[in-house]
């Protein structure tokens, strides 16, 4: 995983093509059947819409939802390449203060369902975790983590790569839970734009 700041450029997750050409999916966090509330254009001019989370870059999206499409909070949807993206007729890149009341509340929960979902993927931060600066590393990102849990990460990696976060906390003395202290760089990279160091999150 490698770290952005604000202004790098990516516009991946609002290209209607993966550059892989995977399927790149995102978790509905709320759906509003009959548009923006603010929207006060005659319903029949309005299409469906929902708030979702990428499952893999984390950036928020607002889809416009197809007419006839059955979506639930919690649905995998995919958003790319075009022609998998049969629920979704287009959908954009929004930010944490344009997204629903609801859809805030629920983000919490899909990003662990994710971290857990993908284990293997977040273990592999704490295996390949690089310095950013002179100063700072990668792992001092996430909270609670300063200069001694830091070179025990580092240290103990050396002798083997961590196989899972039980792993990680039988082997590293004083992190106690390091998929929640991820979970929370996650969201604090989510709800705060203007975060320095980027590294779960895409920017736009």
């Amino acid at each position: 995983m490698t770290t952005s700041q604000p202004g790098d450029s990516n516009d991946a997750g609002t290209s209607d093509e993966a550059e892989d050409g995977t399927v790149q999916r995102a978790v509905v966090l709320d759906y509003l059947p009959h548009g923006r509330p603010e929207d006060d254009r005659p319903q029949y001019e309005k299409s469906p819409i929902a708030y979702a989370l990428g499952e893999t870059d984390f950036r928020l999206f607002e889809l416009t939802v197809a007419d006839d499409a059955d979506v639930s909070i919690g649905d995998r949807v995919a958003v790319a390449p075009a022609a998998e993206r049969h629920r979704v007729s287009r959908y954009r890149g929004v930010e944490w203060e344009d997204v629903s009341n609801a859809a805030r509340s629920e983000i919490e929960y899909v990003v662990e369902d994710v971290v857990d979902r993908h284990e293997e993927r977040f273990v592999d931060f704490y295996n390949d975790a690089q310095p950013i600066t002179l100063r700072l590393h990668q792992l001092n990102l996430l909270p609670g983590i300063g200069k001694k849990l830091r070179n025990g990460v580092l240290d103990e990696r050396k002798r083997g790569p961590f196989e899972s976060f039980e792993d990680l906390e039988e082997r590293i003395a004083g992190l106690h839970d390091p998929k929640g202290v991820l979970v929370d760089r996650i969201l604090e990279e989510i709800r705060d734009e203007d975060l320095k160091y980027r590294v779960f999150v895409d920017g736009e």
